[in-house]
């Protein structure tokens, strides 16, 4: 059987481009570990259990520095580095989807279901974007959905294809939607209930203005995305769709996968209402959706044979974004290994005193946006910076819940913007979209929204949040 053409493939350009811009973040890393004084924040355990910065033993100077080796094999190393299961389970992800979508492919399912929802949705095709943005939004917002789009991501953008569009909207429908949803963090438990924790606030408390935000980074979103949408040349693929045959082999096996990836999405929903969930979700997306692409193209009329040999090729397909995985994941373990992230992060804190309150404001946005760059978890920063930036915002007057609000801003958006972030990389990858090709698109995007979230920080301010 002939692969058809849009199987899950990472082009040679998008690929070489990724890892060179990566690869010069980490050299640039390196570099700061020689100017950068070593240096750390004595850490202790809270009531729950997890590892905070002790702000009463305060930071102390220690000797930093990497050696050239450790750096050079940093993208291996960080496999044995402390956190290293979140980064194993990614990887896993990674590996499952690609092999799951390639036998979608081959089987012609992936084909079958475009030309099926294309045949649908066409005549509505723009209030169908909407509906996707406020969904995809909304996982990222009321349950921290983030790395569970994932493997959402090529069916959105397939569809986007068929519908008349291009890939880029494809992702900003899906994967961007998602991050500025997690952003927004109106339920988000990841960023909001665990730094609402470490503050000592009720958790979710303050949501009046985090729905204002939603709503208006919704509305940014939606726009910027249909403007470029409707600006585009309409493909030859919804031509196509209007000759939608249908098959009851293929219904069959496509209604499978529906039903099975459907539960996997409900567990993630759950997830925001029982807690003993979160830590399994990607887990839980992972094996839903190897059930659920398994039994579809068993359905539809592959044979076991075809099915293994289909996967094993998307996984050796999909197998060089492992590499831009680990270099990305390398750039914190610089920092740390090097001792010189608790440094940066001092230097930031000091600077902060004696500013006006509304730059102060400012000034803590802007410190996780730049650490987010290095340290892409939104919880892991919470313990990080939240026992530092929030007793610094009280004694200039600031309030807990808008320091937490910058927070959550600074470690959202960007998500879909650095290359560090390896759900981004995933994705991309995925789509066979070059990391330039994104960032030229979704830099318009990200400008925007840092005037509109600047504004609501203020007026925030303004109202006594």
């Amino acid at each position: 059987m002939d692969k058809p053409k849009n199987s899950l493939n990472i082009g040679a350009k998008s690929f070489l481009a990724a890892i060179v811009i990566i690869f010069l973040l980490m050299a640039l890393t390196y570099g700061l570990t020689f100017v950068v004084p070593g240096g750390e924040y004595a850490r202790t355990v809270d009531e729950a259990g997890h590892t905070i910065i002790d702000t009463q033993a305060g930071f102390r100077n220690v000797p930093g520095g990497l050696p050239f080796y450790k750096w050079l094999l940093s993208p291996f190393l960080v496999l044995g580095a402390e956190g290293s299961g979140a980064l194993v389970a990614v990887i896993a992800f990674l590996l499952v989807i690609g092999g799951v979508f390639n036998a979608l492919h081959e089987c012609g399912l992936m084909e079958y279901m475009l030309n099926k929802l294309v045949h649908r949705f066409r005549g509505v095709r723009y209030r169908l974007m909407a509906m996707l943005v406020l969904f995809f939004m909304a996982m990222g917002s009321l349950v921290g959905s983030f790395e569970e789009v994932v493997p959402l991501v090529p069916i959105v953008t397939t569809l986007a294809v068929g519908l008349g569009w291009d890939a880029l909207t494809g992702v900003a429908i899906s994967l961007l939607a998602a991050g500025c949803g997690f952003a927004a963090g109106v339920a988000n438990p990841f960023t909001i209930g665990v730094a609402q924790t470490l503050a000592g606030l009720p958790m979710f408390s303050g949501i009046w203005l985090r729905l204002v935000a939603f709503v208006c980074i919704y509305l940014l979103l939606l726009l910027f995305i249909r403007f470029h949408a409707r600006h585009l040349p309409e493909t030859a693929s919804v031509a196509k769709a209007e000759n939608h045959v249908p098959d009851r082999r293929m219904d069959r096996g496509l209604l499978l996968f529906a039903l099975i990836l459907g539960a996997g999405i409900a567990l993630v929903l759950c997830s925001g209402f029982i807690p003993a969930l979160r830590d399994y979700t990607m887990i839980a997306v992972a094996v839903m959706f190897l059930v659920a692409g398994v039994t579809a193209t068993l359905a539809a009329g592959m044979g076991l044979r075809g099915l293994l040999k289909s996967f094993l090729s998307g996984l050796v397909a999909i197998a060089p974004s492992v590499l831009m995985i680990l270099m990305a994941a390398s750039i914190r373990y610089t920092l740390v290994e090097g001792r010189i992230l608790d440094s940066l992060l001092h230097m930031a804190v000091t600077a902060a005193g004696g500013m006006p309150r509304a730059v102060l404001v400012l000034f803590i946005y802007g410190i996780c946006l730049v650490l987010n760059f290095f340290i892409p978890s939104g919880s892991a920063k919470a313990f990080l910076l939240i026992p530092l930036i929030v007793p610094l915002a009280g004694l200039f007057g600031v309030s807990s819940q808008l320091c937490i609000l910058a927070f959550a801003f600074g470690d959202g958006f960007s998500n879909v913007f650095y290359p560090t972030n390896p759900c981004l990389l995933i994705s991309l990858g995925l789509v066979d979209t070059g990391y330039g090709k994104w960032a030229g698109y979704s830099i318009k995007f990200q400008l925007m929204n840092l005037l509109l979230t600047t504004g609501l920080l203020l007026f925030g301010l303004a109202v006594g949040y």
